[in-house]
Formats: C-alpha cells, structure tokens, sequence
C-alpha cells in the first residue's frame, strides 16, 4: 500500500497558545502527579502515532537525572521544510495550538493525539524543551523556554547541528515547577502505560531507561501475542475456566479487536483501549460490547434450555462477571470527552463493536460449546449469588432505616443543594463533638465513626453489610453501592459534593484513611473518579512567637522550615488528634473553605490501583511485605 507524504503541506494551523499556562488543567487535567506523567504520554501517543502510520518500531523514554524526561523515536520526524505561516513547520506544530498533521487524515490514518495540542501544550508548560529532528540526512534542532522559542531560525527554519542517517524525533523536556505541585515524575505510572502499549502495538519495541539516582534501571517492552497476552498477565494467580479468546474485524473504516477471558474469582475487568488511548471512564466502544455480549449470552441460554420461559434475563453484571476483557478499536476520527481522553463518544464505535462482538463470538461459541457452557455456568452462579445478597440488601436496609434516622449518628447540614453541600467523616466521638460545634450547619454535615472500619478487601459481603459504620456511611450518601454481583449505585442521588476524610494527622489517622479509602474504591468507585473525595488536612503544630503571628504548621517539614528561618523564642503547641483542638481552631484550620486544606484523590492507572489495594489490603502477606521494602524511603514516618 502507498504510504502517504508527509511533509510541511501535512500541518494544519487551526489557532494560537498562552491560554495554557493558565489553565492547564484543561489540557492535562490538572497539576498533580497524574497531569505532570501525562506530559510524557502526550509525546510517547505521538511517537505511537508515527508506529500506527507505519513509520516507526522503536521509541525510547528516558528518565534523565536532572528531573527531565526524552522520547525518542525512529519515526519520520517532524516535518522542518516551511510552512505557510512564514517559519518550520516543526516551529509550528511546537509552539502553536491545534497545529498537526492529523486533521485531515491524509498523514495519519488513526490517531491518538488528535486535537493537535500534545507537543505544544507539553512545550508551554515545561521549564525548557529541546527537540532534535532527524530527516533528510540531517539533524536540525529547536529549543524552548516555558513555550518560548529560544533557537534564532535561519531564514525561518531551524539551524542543522550535524548529519545523520537516522529518521525520527528526540524530544527532552523538563516540567515547569511554576506550574506543577512536584516535578518528579512517577516511574511505577510511567511503566505501567508503557508495558500496556505494548500490549496493544505487538510489532512495537519500547525501551524505558531510568537513570535518576538510586533508581538506575532499564527494560525493554515488547509483546508479540498483543492483547492475548495482556489478558493473561491480567489474569495472572487466577484460575481460567478457558484459554483467552481472541477476535477481530473491521466495520466502516473503524477496526476492532478484542480478547476474553472467563476466571474463577467473579468480579468483572473490562479494559477499553481507542487508538492505543486507555479509556478509564469506558465509553461507545464498551456499550456495544457489554450489550452484545449481554444478549448473546441469554439466547445461547435459552436455546441451550439453561433458562426456562419462566425465568427472567441475566443482568449484564450476571453474564460479565469472571470476565476480563481487553477491547481495543482503532477510529479515523473519533470524539472523545475532553483533552485527557479518559471516555469514547463516537456513536459509530458502538456499531463497529456491537457487530463484530455479534460475528466472531456467535462463530467461535458455535464452534466451541463446553467453553460457551462454562460462561454460562459463571453467569448463572453470578445471578444466584446476586438475588441472595439483594434479599440481604434489602433486609439489612429496612432493618438499619429507622435506627439510622433516629440515633442521631450522623449531623446533617440544612442545605439539601448537593452542589453545596459536604459531608465529614470524622473518627472519634470527641473530634466528631468539637466538629459538629464548629462547622458551617448551612452546607456541612458531620458524620462520626468509630476507630478503624472493616477492611472490605479481606470481608466477606454479609460482614461488610452487616458493619454498622458501613451501614451509616452508605445510607448517609443516598447513592447505593456497586460492588460484586448487584449493583444500585446512582451517582445522581449523592447527597454531598465533597466527601472529606478528617482523621488524626499520625499513622493511626492515615490507617484509617486507608481503610476508608479501600471501601470507597471498591463499592463506589465512581466517588473517586468523578473528584468527589477528599482528604482534609488538619496542622500538627501551631507555633506562638512572643513577636509576630501565629502560624498552623501541617507536618514536621514545615516546621524545620519554621525554625530555620524564625528568629526569637516561640512556644509550640502539638496537636496529637482533631479531638484537642476547640471548635474555633478546627474552624479555621480544617473546616473553612476559605483557608483549609484538602488533597482530593485520583486514580491515574485503573489497573495498577486494583492491584496494589489488593496487595496492600489483601490476604497475601509476601507481595505487601515487598513492596514495603521497595518504598520504605518514601514513607512518611510520624515522629
């Protein structure tokens, strides 16, 4: 097949660039150490890009022991030739917004980076950038400073430094500590997402080099058998009911490929993947997959006579859960919701899905009926187990209903805005007095517990709905719970915009952070990934100058500070828990939106947050015992 030109013809200008160093939350969802990591995936989804149009096999990313980060690749390379607009087309598609070759589909077939805002927007929020292009037997460079070029073009293109007989791009780049909260990026993060486009490129070869002090390390990541073995490692330590299946199609233009795998633990693991992009929140390509597949199951089981004419369908849950899957499509011009790409919008993904999931499952379950049994089988275990914890469900609902509006647990606020409103849970009945005393009754409810919850990873559903704590918690929110076999969960019906965590600030607190979190993450998910989640942030000292102001000090750190640079005597004050401070002091340090504050929680790798609160909460001693060696210089020890 021809492979298209690509050449400064190839960049469409669409507009301009300062906006994003003011709002770079817009572009790369925020300033944390998830938007900081997603600097590097913008540039490896174009090297990735270059791999999709048929031009690359290697990238390269590097981890340089000055904080910055390189992407290479043996790709084409940035068009250098001028453009239109009077300078290099590399200039342009560096230091202008929405500028690239992937509008008009003519340079790259499918995309990830399609708004034509990666590079750039990476260029304008880092401290300095350098780029060196290798093409035409040359290497040009270009270099920047917070966006701005700082490289004289001669004659309007950029300067030749030597020549080469290499193809392809390297750029390095080193964050903006004026924009970011840290700059050190997550290497965990960072491998994780390389390993899984492996996965998804089997032709494509990713090396990864770390050479920041004490973390010297280099791998290599290279998948041949693509999806199929990414099922697997997915499923690694469990047991398959049957060998992964794998299938494949195009329909209009839009290609599809999927593998499946049934395992003895039911729970449900769909990954869905849009041009190599990983959509946390899921989107059209998953809805035409879960709907197939639904209703593919439920007319082999009525067929099969497995359901009689008296029984209702299996729920979707029913027929997925077991069920890890790993759905892939690749789209000439799909929509996404937002910059960050986190869901698919494309109508027609659901189509191309619906019927590929349709052709290649209804031949390869023709063809198979023991493994079509065996899905079958978990659907129906599932749908067992399901209408005995909805019995339970509803009994421990009705029995809890009239004790929890009457124990006076839980304070509420007077506001039924949920917008406005916000919900602390609060250990201890003396921190929970001192905060009901102190809030803002208009829009913040309080809602005490007591010491350390369950640990859901390693209860059984009855234990965890037979907790009184859990109970409250669930009935408090008003949005149900998704977890297991049933799932009433409503995220419209969540009564509170913030959800805080507000516990002693020492091991025992974040202890019971932990555990908080555990339960969030694993029955409401849906609270963490939408913003709704917070932990507040209560000070461990305040310090009284005989001269000056008092100041809260948040952990031992700010306080060094403050000895370091406070002259004079002063008198310390340590908090050893929430419970010590008086109404009026947990008011302006914790409670007031005005000067408190709050860590909000985010999920940046699905897959990797399921696997390490497993390992943490879990049963298994050896894995948690590791990673604990692994990070003991990361731990944040109370003194």
């Amino acid at each position: 097949m021809a492979k298209e030109q690509y050449n400064a013809d190839s960049i469409t200008v669409l507009e301009g660039l300062e906006a994003v160093r003011k709002r770079p939350g817009m572009y790369i969802g925020g300033v944390g150490s998830k938007g900081l990591n997603h600097l590097i995936y913008e540039i490896v989804d174009n090297a990735v890009d270059e791999h999709l149009a048929g031009f690359c096999t290697q990238i390269t990313v590097r981890l340089e022991k000055d904080g910055s980060c390189t992407v290479r690749d043996n790709g084409r390379g940035i068009p250098v030739e001028m453009h239109k607009k009077g300078v290099s087309a590399a200039r342009v598609v560096l230091s202008t917004l929405h500028a690239g070759g992937k509008f008009d589909n003519n340079a790259y077939k499918t995309s990830g980076g399609l708004h034509g805002v990666g590079s750039s927007v990476v260029n304008a929020l880092s401290e300095h950038m350098t780029v060196k292009i290798y093409r035409d037997g040359c290497i040009y460079q270009d270099t920047y400073h917070q966006g701005h070029p700082t490289t004289e073009l001669e004659n309007g293109l950029l300067p030749v430094i030597g020549k080469s007989r290499e193809t392809g791009t390297e750029i390095n780049f080193l964050p903006d500590g004026e924009i970011f909260e840290k700059t050190r990026f997550k290497a965990d993060w960072l491998k994780s997402r390389l390993h899984e486009t492996a996965y998804l490129n089997p032709n494509l070869m990713i090396h990864y080099e770390n050479r920041r002090s004490g973390e010297e390390e280099k791998v290599t990541y290279h998948e041949p058998e693509g999806i199929i073995a990414y099922v697997k490692e997915l499923n690694a330590g469990k047991t398959p009911i049957h060998d992964p299946i794998y299938f494949k199609g195009v329909v209009d233009k839009i290609e599809v490929e999927a593998c499946v795998q049934f395992v003895d633990t039911f729970e449900e693991n769909i990954l869905g993947f849009c041009n190599n992009i990983f959509t946390q929140e899921g989107g059209t390509h998953l809805a035409g997959f879960k709907t197939k597949f639904t209703a593919l199951i439920n007319s082999y089981a009525r067929e099969l006579g497995i359901l009689k004419d008296k029984d209702s369908n299996f729920t979707g849950a029913d027929t997925r859960n077991g069920m890890t899957a790993v759905i892939a499509v690749k789209h000439p011009d799909p929509i996404f919701e937002g910059q960050t790409k986190t869901k698919l919008a494309s109508a027609d993904a659901t189509k191309a899905v619906f019927t590929v999931t349709g052709d290649q499952l209804q031949l390869y379950f023709d063809r198979n009926v023991e493994v079509l049994k065996g899905v079958i089988g978990c659907a129906e275990k599932s749908a067992k187990i399901r209408r005995a914890e909805e019995k339970a469900k509803t009994n421990m609902l009705t029995k809890s209903k009239f004790s929890f509006d009457s124990n006076g647990k839980l304070a509420n606020c007077e506001s039924r805005d949920a917008s406005k409103c916000e919900i602390f849970i609060v250990e201890g009945d003396s921190a929970g007095g001192s905060a009901k005393t102190a809030r803002n009754r208009q829009y913040q409810a309080i809602l005490p517990i007591r010491g350390k919850i369950l640990n859901v990873e390693k209860a059984s559903m009855d234990k965890v709905l037979a907790n009184a704590e859990i109970k409250t918690m669930i009935n408090s929110f008003g949005c149900g719970f998704s977890e297991g076999y049933g799932n009433d969960f409503d995220i419209t019906k969540l009564r509170y915009d913030k959800i805080i965590l507000m516990t002693d600030a020492d091991v025992d607190g974040s202890h019971i952070d932990t555990l908080l979190l555990t339960f969030l993450y694993r029955f409401m998910p849906e609270l963490i990934y939408d913003g709704h989640v917070y932990i507040a942030m209560p000070p461990l000292f305040k310090v009284i100058p005989k001269k000056g102001e008092e100041q809260y000090l948040y952990d031992e750190k700010d306080l060094e500070r403050y000895r370091r640079n406070h002259t004079g005597d002063f008198t310390l004050q340590r908090y050893k828990g929430l419970g010590e401070m008086d109404a009026e002091q947990l008011w302006e340090t914790t409670l007031d939106p005005e000067r408190r504050v709050l860590k909000r929680v985010e999920i940046e790798d699905a897959r990797m947050a399921s696997e390490v609160t497993e390992m943490l909460m879990g049963s298994e001693v050896g894995p948690r015992r590791q990673f604990i060696y692994e990070h003991a210089d990361e731990a944040e020890i109370d003194a």
